[in-house]
Order: structure tokens, then sequence, then C-alpha cells
């Protein structure tokens, strides 16, 4: 059984709103069949598909971990030989967006709003 941060985070990986504590509203799993379809998948998923999951949600925390740790380079462009990728917070987050992405195909759903959204965002 998942705990409810294991949820929390499986849920914002594959790009959906929070789900919030309240069951009144027009906001929710109620309303979007896929999101419908991830809660079930994530009530319903045997020992083995709960290893792998945990297993994507440690890999997806890792790589999220580092998108905000690569600013700590963003003051430096060269120093001696080294010369910082100036691409490396975008490529970062490029590589949660598709990891996010494997979540989700893994899980059988569509990405949410979170990964198919276009400019500023936290996946790119």
């Amino acid at each position: 059984m998942l705990t409810d941060a294991e949820r929390t985070d499986a849920r914002r990986f594959c790009g959906y709103p929070a789900y919030g504590a309240g069951v009144a509203g027009n906001m929710g799993w109620r309303f979007y069949q896929a999101y419908g379809a991830m809660e079930y998948r994530l009530s319903n998923l045997s020992d083995a598909e709960l290893a792998v999951l945990r297993q994507f949600l440690a890999t997806l925390r890792a790589l999220e971990a580092t998108v905000p740790a690569a600013a700590d380079n963003l003051d430096t462009d060269q120093a001696a030989v080294w010369t910082r990728n100036r691409s490396e917070v975008e490529d970062r987050a490029r590589l949660l967006g598709a990891w996010s992405r494997r979540l989700c195909a893994f899980l059988g759903i569509p990405p949410g709003d979170g990964l198919m959204r276009t400019g500023v965002s936290w996946v790119v």
C-alpha cells in the first residue's frame, strides 16, 4: 500500500494537480477520466508493481533535486579549463520530464497538464 506522500509524489511527477483533502468541489479525479484511472491503479498495484513504482519515485526525487542544485553553477561561466554547460538546468529538467513520462507509461495514463505545458514550467 502506498503512503500518502508516495501517492502525492506519483501524482505530481505524472503532471497532475494536487488532490486536496476535501470531498466537495469540482476538481479532482472524479471529473477527469485519466486522473480516475491513475487513482485506481495507485490503489490496486501488485507487490511487484509497487516495487517498480517506488524505484521510479526514488529516481524522480533524485533527478528533481538536481535541477535546483544546478543553480549553484549559474554564476560561473568559465573557470580555468572548466566551462559550465549553459543548458544544464534545461537538460536536467528535460531528463526529469522524460522519466516522469516513463512513469505515466508504466501506470498506463496520459501525462497530466503539468507535463504538457509549454513555456515556464518545472519540466521543460
